[in-house]
């Protein structure tokens, strides 16, 4: 059994391998012509996206995609193995369903592992580099969400806030700054305006220009205070004071905890999206070992139709899969599911559904 135990591994890979060439190949052909207009009207080349971007784009999408790839692979080489008999051959031989089987779980318990790893460390180093350009290859409203100006406000702690009337995350400066604090009464004790202001990066600290400060003291009498420039720190650099949707990608899984635990302190509720982003990182490698296991029970028997309507039946379900995830998400965004069951949901399906098939094959 060892030599077909080596055998089916070396079709798994193979076939694993092959499939995830094919793909990149394809989608960065097709991506790089649909956003060739937009990179070069941001004043890019495209040469300069090939280098610089799609690399770690292609990390991603390797990532996001990998169940659907194992899914496949799996469907196509055990469909080919089913159709040439070789299934049969085996079990005749005396072996039985859960051996033949084994090669299967050592396989995708691999690829699970390496994509947890990436998924928790690798990838987010990736997407730092990927998220610095992405945002040139949307449409002109919505790369403004990223490069442009906009109305801002955080919360830093249960009692401090900042609001800012126009802030640019690319330059890192803006206008119309307040900053409030409040007493454990909700009362406002401290306040500080300023005109306009920006980070300086070296220092780790806002420059505030021509500000104005007031204490309201227990009596209710203010302090007014006034100048040309404030240096001003926050504890944290703008990226995390004013985080963004991309934020939470890259991160690694410890920092992404810390900010997420801080933000809590802070009473910030809307921490959903870096909470998806968080458990997606463990429960799509998991996906890997129940899409093996679902692939190896629905193209393991010979049938009419072969290989086509194997093929066609894991596309169809692949597809189903990841698109529940994007799904999920919104759901989970909006507050309808908690982000934990929201990310694990596709698995507590397709798992009992897998295990269902997989033990009605092994006693046919």
């Amino acid at each position: 059994m060892k030599i077909i135990d080596l055998y089916i591994i070396k079709k798994y890979l193979g076939t694993f391998g092959f499939m995830l060439g094919l793909l990149t190949i394809i989608v960065l052909v097709i991506d790089v012509q649909a956003k060739a207009p937009r990179i070069e009207s941001n004043g890019f080349t495209v040469n300069e996206f090939l280098i610089n971007f799609y690399p770690y784009w292609i990390i991603n999408l390797i990532i996001t995609f990998m169940s659907i790839l194992v899914f496949i692979s799996v469907i196509f080489f055990t469909s080919r193995i089913a159709n040439n008999t070789e299934i049969v051959a085996i079990i005749s031989s005396g072996a039985s369903f859960h051996r033949f089987a084994r090669p299967y779980l050592i396989t995708s318990g691999f690829i699970a592992i390496v994509a947890l790893l990436l998924n928790h460390f690798v990838l987010p180093l990736a997407n730092i580099k990927k998220n610095e350009l992405e945002p040139y290859t949307y449409s002109a409203l919505n790369r403004d969400e990223f490069t442009g100006s906009s109305e801002v406000s955080t919360q830093l702690s249960k009692t401090e806030y900042i609001f800012l009337k126009s802030y640019n995350k690319k330059e890192k400066r803006g206008s119309g700054f307040i900053y409030q604090k409040f007493d454990k009464n909700r009362r406002l004790i401290y306040q500080l305006n300023a005109n306009d202001f920006y980070w300086e990066n070296k220092k780790n600290h806002f420059v505030l220009n021509n500000y104005l400060e007031k204490t309201i003291n227990k009596d209710d009498t203010e302090k007014l205070g006034n100048g040309n420039t404030m240096n001003k720190g926050f504890g944290h650099p703008p990226e995390e004071l004013f985080p963004d949707v991309l934020l939470g990608q890259n991160k690694t899984t410890p920092e992404l905890i810390r900010f997420i635990d801080r933000e809590k302190e802070k009473g910030n509720a809307n921490l959903n999206n870096y909470l998806n982003e968080l458990y997606q990182r463990t429960s799509m490698p998991v996906s890997v070992i129940i899409l093996t296991f679902l692939g190896l029970s629905l193209s393991s028997q010979k049938k009419r139709g072969g290989l086509g309507l194997n093929l066609a039946i894991g596309i169809a379900l692949a597809f189903v899969f990841v698109f529940s995830f994007e799904v999920l998400k919104v759901v989970s965004a909006n507050k309808t599911l908690t982000p934990l069951f929201a990310m694990w949901l596709p698995n507590l399906v397709f798992g009992p559904v897998a295990l269902y098939l997989y033990f009605k094959r092994a006693n046919q």
